[in-house]
């Protein structure tokens, strides 16, 4: 146990000065009962002598003091409590075909119109982080459980070029590993640091990566060595796959072009990772997908305040010690 004012535990001193001045009140009292010795023996006879609990009620009355005195010291203690706990950074793909609308209204608004249901149901004990991707990857919002500034960050979203899922991924990576303190910069570009030591197959931090998107890769680098890089750390993917695997057309910059969901390659990246992948067909299925995400469920050790509970307690002695004096004596003590 510690304390957020330890400087007030001084006045725990006044504990044993009320002591002695109890002892030396109790040595009178016995010097005044001696001096009306035909009384003392009649009591004593009787035995109608208050006899120990005299002491009681003042000895609940130190102990309520005591712990009074405590409670103004602020203490705090370490409860390890499970809490439902993780980064989880929400990668949207951003390219050009992420316009198309055979997800309505279109690919992009449907995902982010759930991606801001599934903020606002997440614990604060959740960081949340944005990165957008399309022929590179950038975060455009650092993992926080600000949760007005996720939002107001997913709405600024627009489609623009082309897709490098590897870029999505890595950026991910990058943005967790900004968010623990880690340095991962090389050139002058944000890149994952040197690859780690794997992590033994099967164990998972509490950091996971939604990735939104079409699917269709059409810039480098290999996405498969980049989902392989995040299950080195540990880092599921869960990857969302937005349209139809029929597909649709648009124009694009004044080409016209055909685009449509590349599940193969969404569904090997997951596999890769330990995570899962989820056709999102409609906005229906997008809600399921968000609520189906496997967090971490953590014990973290955490300091708490427990100034209420000891004053609490001290009141509940005090008022004990009072109930014992009055029936037993008609008076406090």
């Amino acid at each position: 146990m510690s304390f957020i004012w330890p400087a007030m535990l001084v006045l725990l001193v006044l504990v044993p000065l009320f002591v002695a001045l109890y002892i030396v009140l109790q040595q009178r009292r016995r010097r005044l009962t001696a001096s009306y010795g035909n009384l003392g023996l009649v009591q004593a006879a009787t035995g109608r002598g208050p006899g120990f609990r005299r002491h009681i009620p003042p000895a609940l009355f130190l102990i309520g003091l005591t712990t009074l005195l405590i409670a103004l010291a602020r203490p705090q203690t370490v409860f390890s409590l499970p809490k439902s706990e993780g980064t989880v950074i929400l990668a949207f793909d951003v390219s050009g075909s992420m316009a198309a609308d055979d997800l309505k209204p279109t690919r992009m608004e449907a995902a982010k119109a759930t991606a801001r249901d599934f903020v606002q149901r997440q614990p604060r004990s959740v960081q949340i982080g944005v990165v957008a991707f399309s022929e590179s990857g950038f975060t455009v919002q650092a993992p926080t459980n600000d949760q007005e500034s996720i939002l107001t960050t997913i709405n600024r979203l627009v489609p623009e070029r082309g897709t490098s899922l590897a870029s999505g991924i890595l950026g991910s990576l990058n943005t967790i590993a900004v968010s623990t303190g880690q340095t991962m910069q090389q050139g002058n570009t944000q890149t994952p640091m040197p690859t780690p030591t794997p992590v033994p197959y099967g164990t998972y931090t509490s950091a996971i990566i939604v990735l939104l998107t079409d699917g269709e890769n059409t810039a480098p680098p290999n996405p498969f060595e980049a989902a392989q890089t995040a299950a080195d750390r540990g880092v599921r993917i869960y990857t969302v796959g937005i349209g139809s695997a029929a597909g649709t057309t648009l124009t694009v910059n004044g080409f016209t072009v055909h685009t449509q969901l590349d599940e193969a390659t969404l569904q090997r990246i997951s596999q890769l990772t330990g995570g899962a992948y989820y056709n999102a067909e409609n906005e229906k299925d997008l809600q399921t997908i968000y609520e189906n995400l496997d967090r971490q469920l953590v014990i973290k050790p955490e300091k708490m305040e427990v100034t209420s509970v000891f004053a609490g307690a001290s009141m509940v002695i005090f008022l004990i010690g009072g109930t014992f004096s009055f029936l037993w004596f008609s008076r406090l003590p």
